[in-house]
C-alpha cells in the first residue's frame, strides 16, 4: 500500500488503475464529497459502490440522484457548498458544462462514467473509453465506480465484495451477451468469484430462474421464441406436463432454481428438441443457454439472488423516482425497502404491458431511415425507452431501422428515447451522436450509447428533430 493509502495493485482493470489511484487520492484529500449519480440500475449500483467505498475510507459524503444531468442540474450542484463532487454513471457526456464550473472555481469534479465524453477535459476523469475500453459493452458506470472503489480501499482486496453490485450494474446496462460479460467486465467477475460473492455458471438464460413458477418461466421467455410455448400459457403447461418429471411440490409448480441438475438437463433437452421441430434457427436455439450470474450472499429463490432479476428490480425503483429505495436495497435493506421495491416492480410491469399494447394499437410513423411514435402523456417518459425496445419486432414495427419514442416530460419539454440493434451499430449506427446532434439542433441536449440513447427537446420541435435524426442516421448507415 502506498503512503496515501491507495493500494498499489493492478486492480481488476489494469489499464485504468493508475488514473483510478489519482482520482482516489483526490477524494481522500476532500473534507467531504457530494456524490451525484444517474437513476437506473447502473446508476444506482454505481452510487451504492461509491458510497460504500467512501464510507469505508472514512470520507464524509452526501448522495443526490438525477435523471438527466443538464445545465440546470450542474448549476444546482455548483450552488452547494461542496468543493468536491463525484459523478457516477454520468458526467462524461456533460464534461463541457462541468469544465466551465470547474474553471469558475465552483467545485473540483471526479468522474466515474462510461458514456461518450463531450469535447472538454478535466483531470480526474475515469472513463473506459479514455483507455481503449468499450464503454457500451466492456465496462459500465458501476464498473468504473468499482475500479475507483478498489483504488480507495485501505488494504488490498477489501472492496472486492462490491464486485457483485458492479455485475448487477453491467447486466442492467445490457452489457452481457450469451457468452456472459467480457472485456474489462471479466476482471470484475473474477474479483467477485474470488471474493465469494458471485457465482458464474452455464444455464438457461431465460429471465426468472429464481422466482417464476415453471409455466410462467417458459411462457414469458421472449428472447428465443418457441412456437407453442412462448406467449402460450396452456402450451407451456402442456409441454411441462408431458415430461417424465415431478414438477410440482405440494400442488404448486416448482421454479427453475428448485430443480436438480438432472431435471434441468431433461427440460433443456426437451426444449431444444421442440425448438428444432418448430423450425427455430440453430443460432437462436444456441442462445437458450449461456453464462449466468448469481449473488451468493442473497437468499436462494429471491429476485436478489439472480443478477438479471436484481437489475430489473432496481430499474423499477428508478423509473418511478424512488432512487432512495433502490439505493437502500443495494446497501442491504431487506425489509421495508425491498418490499417497496417489489411493489414498484409489480406496478412497472403493468405499465410496460399497457404501454406496449398502446404502441401496437397505434403503430409507428416510418421515415426514410428511422421510425417513431409520440406517446404524449399516455406513457411515462421514464419508461418510454424500454417500451420502444420491446416494440421492435412486433407486428408492423421494423427491426432494420432505429426507433424513436417521444413522451411529454413537462409542458415545456419532451423526452426522446432511441433504440437500435447491435447489427445496425456494426453498420455504423451511433445513436449517442444522433441524439446529441439532433437535440442540440433544436435547442435541447442528449447522448448515451451507440445502441441506445436519449434526449430532452423543447416542446413543439418534434418534426424538426425527427427530420434531423433521420438525416444523421442516413449519413451513418449510408
Amino acid at each position: 500500500m502506498s503512503a496515501d493509502g491507495v493500494t498499489e495493485s493492478s486492480g481488476p482493470v489494469p489499464e485504468m488503475s493508475d488514473h483510478a489511484a489519482d482520482c482516489a487520492a483526490r477524494l481522500r484529500d476532500a473534507d467531504r464529497v457530494l456524490l451525484a449519480s444517474h437513476i437506473d440500475a447502473d446508476g444506482l449500483t454505481s452510487a451504492a459502490i461509491a458510497s460504500s467505498a467512501l464510507e469505508r475510507a472514512g470520507i464524509p459524503f452526501e448522495t443526490v440522484f438525477s435523471k438527466q444531468l443538464d445545465k440546470e442540474e450542474v448549476a444546482s450542484i455548483a450552488a452547494t457548498e461542496y468543493e468536491t463532487v463525484l459523478f457516477t454513471d454520468f458526467g462524461s457526456g456533460q464534461l463541457d458544462i462541468i469544465a466551465d464550473h470547474e474553471a469558475a472555481g465552483d467545485f473540483t469534479p471526479v468522474i466515474a462514467d462510461h458514456h461518450q465524453p463531450a469535447d472538454a477535459d478535466t483531470e480526474f476523469h475515469l472513463n473506459p473509453l479514455r483507455f481503449g475500453i468499450d464503454g457500451a459493452s466492456e465496462l459500465s458506470g458501476a464498473g468504473a465506480s468499482y475500479v475507483l472503489a478498489r483504488a480507495l480501499e485501505d488494504e488490498d482486496g477489501a472492496n472486492r465484495d462490491l464486485a457483485a453490485l458492479a455485475v448487477v450494474g453491467a447486466v442492467g446496462d445490457m452489457q452481457n451477451s450469451q457468452g456472459g460479460l467480457h472485456g474489462a467486465n471479466a476482471g470484475i467477475v473474477a474479483d467477485g468469484v474470488e471474493a465469494g460473492v458471485l457465482e458464474e455458471a452455464t444455464d438457461l438464460v431465460i429471465y426468472g430462474r429464481q422466482t417464476r413458477p415453471l409455466p410462467k418461466f417458459l411462457e414469458y421467455a421472449s428472447d428465443v421464441r418457441i412456437p407453442g410455448i412462448s406467449n402460450d400459457q396452456n402450451g407451456a403447461i402442456e409441454f411441462l406436463s408431458d415430461l417424465d418429471l415431478d414438477l410440482k411440490a405440494d400442488g404448486e409448480w416448482r421454479r427453475w432454481v428448485d430443480l436438480s441438475m438432472t431435471e434441468r438437463k431433461t427440460v433443456v433437452s426437451a426444449l431444444m428438441r421442440r425448438a428444432i421441430a418448430s423450425g427455430v434457427p440453430a443460432d437462436r436455439i444456441d442462445d437458450l443457454v449461456g453464462t449466468t450470474y448469481s449473488l451468493l450472499a442473497e437468499k436462494e429463490g429471491t429476485e436478489l439472488r439472480d443478477v438479471s432479476e436484481f437489475s430489473t428490480l432496481l430499474n423499477a425503483t428508478a423509473r418511478y423516482e424512488r432512487a432512495d429505495v433502490g439505493l437502500a436495497v443495494c446497501l442491504g435493506d431487506r425489509d421495508d425497502a425491498l418490499e417497496q421495491a417489489r411493489t414498484l416492480l409489480r406496478n412497472h410491469r403493468r405499465n410496460l404491458s399497457e404501454g406496449l399494447q398502446w404502441v401496437k394499437n397505434e403503430g409507428v410513423t416510418v421515415e426514410e431511415n428511422v421510425q417513431w411514435f409520440d406517446a404524449g402523456t399516455r406513457i411515462r417518459e421514464t419508461i418510454v425507452g424500454i417500451i420502444a425496445g420491446m416494440a421492435v419486432g412486433a407486428s408492423g414495427i421494423r427491426g432494420d431501422i432505429p426507433i424513436l419514442a417521444f413522451a411529454e416530460k413537462s409542458a415545456e419539454e419532451v423526452k426522446v428515447s432511441a433504440r437500435g440493434s447491435h447489427v445496425l451499430v456494426r453498420k455504423g449506427l451511433d445513436l449517442s451522436a444522433v441524439m446529441r446532434e439532433a437535440s442540440r439542433a433544436v435547442g435541447g441536449d442528449g447522448g448515451g450509447h451507440d445502441v441506445a440513447a436519449g434526449a430532452t427537446i423543447p416542446a413543439g420541435t418534434r418534426e424538426e428533430f425527427v427530420a434531423e435524426a433521420d438525416r444523421i442516421v442516413g449519413e451513418q448507415l449510408g
